[in-house]
């Protein structure tokens, strides 16, 4: 199938590895410009050198702290004047947490919340005009089923995933007149690096091995007993990027593996 991504111009945040990393390869597989955002320099010039080198399309690197309004501008600039505008923007950073209410201070609740709500926010704010000025545009953000069925170990995680859902839907409703699509993804065992250095340690004092531990989750979790692949979520991402999702709007996709319990 044909989705017509190619000569799109994409921005992804958190693109240097798992489900970030699978999206910006998946689009340039599509042969769509790619810009990839992430903290650490070296990893941003590493991946989009080799991206653009495998697959014959140009790749911007942006070493950036997305929870910082002054990097955000830079990288609209950077953009701006490296591909002249945007077509599509994925809202992927993000980091997972592990406290209880009782014990976490405010700091903590600030920095994530600046993580995965407001720095869809601004860079919402930073790149719409460009969707505007081009007639059309997307917006994807990775939320989380934790969203919609939290884990007892990370109220912060949950909580602010659940607060974007709720954004990704009043953006939505305030940019469709413009033809721009907003949508988010919630992925569920998605085996990226973090679970196997999660597995690495929590196996260890189990005297058993990552993938045994890994093995184990995913059989008492989902219906389809394994883990999802970068690979296989990024599909969807491309599907909603696409024309081809045109009637997509608002909405919330679970891509887990039947591990959600509700019906939503």
């Amino acid at each position: 199938m044909d989705l017509k991504l190619k000569g799109k111009q994409v921005f992804i945040t958190g693109g240097t590895k798992g489900i970030g990393l699978a999206l910006a390869e998946a689009f340039a597989r599509e042969g769509a410009e790619v810009a990839i955002a992430a903290r650490s320099k070296d990893n941003v010039e590493k991946e989009s050198k080799r991206i653009a080198r495998e697959y014959g399309v140009r790749v911007l690197g942006i070493p950036m702290d997305v929870t910082d309004p002054e990097e955000i501008e830079k990288a609209r600039e950077l953009i701006e004047n490296s591909f002249g505008g945007l077509d599509i923007l994925i809202n992927n950073a993000g980091s997972g947490t592990e406290e209880t209410v009782m014990d976490s201070i405010d700091e903590k609740w600030y920095s994530i919340w600046d993580l995965h709500v407001m720095s869809a926010v601004r860079t919402a704010r930073a790149f719409v005009p460009f969707m505007k000025e081009r007639g059309a545009g997307v917006i994807l953000n990775t939320a989380s089923i934790c969203a919609t069925q939290p884990l007892w170990y990370e109220p912060i995680y949950n909580t602010t995933k659940a607060a974007l859902l709720m954004f990704d839907k009043c953006l939505a409703n305030e940019l469709i007149p413009f033809n721009i699509r907003v949508n988010t993804v919630s992925p569920g065992l998605i085996l990226t690096p973090d679970w196997w250095k999660t597995a690495e340690i929590l196996s260890e004092k189990e005297g058993i091995t990552a993938k045994e531990y890994l093995d184990r989750i995913a059989e008492e979790n989902t219906p389809i007993k394994r883990f999802g692949t970068p690979e296989e979520l990024a599909e969807t991402y491309l599907f909603l990027a696409s024309d081809k999702a045109s009637y997509a709007v608002g909405s919330n996709y679970y891509m887990d593996g039947g591990w959600l319990n509700t019906v939503s």
